[in-house]
């Protein structure tokens, strides 16, 4: 009797043990496994443990860069079902707007700077006044009549020209002089004329004159030109200052040089060295080497001083050969 009770004692114990072993056992992978016996249940709601952001990947058929709109959601039945969406067709749809959008707007952009840009051009046309930019009759007074008396200075010589002048080179700016209210510039239109205006006939051409200004029939009017060489006329502004080209006296006015001839004035092209102080309108600014001319037709005017006054000289130009 007591060889049994011992042996059901051991027995009992081992038991005991066993069970208090496999109790602690099944505590510590609890614990160390963060719930996953949970997991492991069938009746247990089961979350994903980590997130990790979906890859982005590339659909040969589609244009723009497809987002996976599959979301791993666990089923009501705990079992992690997965519930897809389908989303090629809507993400497609939003890739294809923005483009589409983007592509508007770049059109409407593009549209708009060329119409300001053709705005600008039209504006820069308008303000310009080409009527004035002396293209009617411009060889008229083109021809500069050489000096008899012998250039002292130096020309200045640049792109296989010289120019001679006088007097040295003085910079002013070119502002155009209005000799009143009944002188107009070149490129002037006007529909009648008045009573006072004559008919000058030179070369076959006819044109009519005016108190020192000369127009040509345009246009169902007239427009004021430079005058033609060789026009002769009874009278001449009195308003006309006597310039010395060297030789002889001329007269200038407006922009034009008439000569004496018997009781009349006949139009003579500017004399090289001539010095005027007023230059008309028309005349254009350019520049040759380091200095900066007023041009008429092919007539270049030097910016000088004389007499701490800023005037212009005729230049001659030559080929330097």
């Amino acid at each position: 009797m007591k060889n049994i009770k011992k042996t059901l004692r051991k027995t009992a114990l081992a038991c005991l043990m066993g069970s208090f072993f496999l109790i602690s056992i099944d505590s510590i992978a609890q614990h160390r496994g963060g719930g996953g016996g949970a997991r492991r249940g069938g009746g247990t709601i089961s979350r994903p443990a980590t997130q990790s952001r979906p890859a982005v990947s590339r659909t040969s058929g589609s244009s723009g860069i497809n987002r996976p709109t599959t979301a791993n959601r666990p089923g009501s039945n705990g079992s992690g079902t997965q519930i897809s969406r389908p989303s090629t067709g809507s993400n497609s749809k939003i890739a294809n707007n923005n483009r589409n959008s983007n592509n508007v707007n770049r059109n409407n952009t593009g549209n708009r700077n060329t119409n300001i840009s053709g705005n600008t051009v039209n504006r820069n046309n308008i303000n310009v006044d080409r009527s004035r930019d002396i293209t009617i009759n411009n060889n008229h007074n083109t021809v500069v009549r050489r000096n008899t008396v012998i250039y002292t200075r130096p020309p200045y010589r640049y792109g296989g020209y010289r120019y001679n002048t006088f007097h040295p080179y003085y910079f002013h700016p070119y502002h155009p002089y209005y000799w009143g209210p009944v002188w107009h510039p070149w490129g002037f239109f006007v529909a009648t004329l008045a009573v006072t205006a004559i008919v000058v006939s030179v070369e076959s051409t006819q044109y009519h004159y005016d108190q020192g200004v000369w127009y040509a029939p345009s246009n169902g009017g007239y427009t004021a030109v430079p005058a033609p060489v060789g026009g002769t006329v009874n009278n001449i502004p009195s308003g006309a200052e006597t310039v010395n080209t060297g030789t002889v006296n001329n007269y200038y006015y407006g922009g034009t040089y008439y000569e004496k001839d018997g009781s009349s004035y006949k139009v003579v092209p500017p004399t090289a060295g001539t010095i005027v102080e007023n230059l008309p309108e028309g005349g254009k600014e350019v520049t040759i080497g380091d200095v900066k001319y007023v041009k008429f037709g092919e007539t270049y005017y030097q910016p000088i001083q004389v007499d701490g006054k800023s005037k212009y000289e005729v230049v001659l130009v030559e080929e330097d050969k």
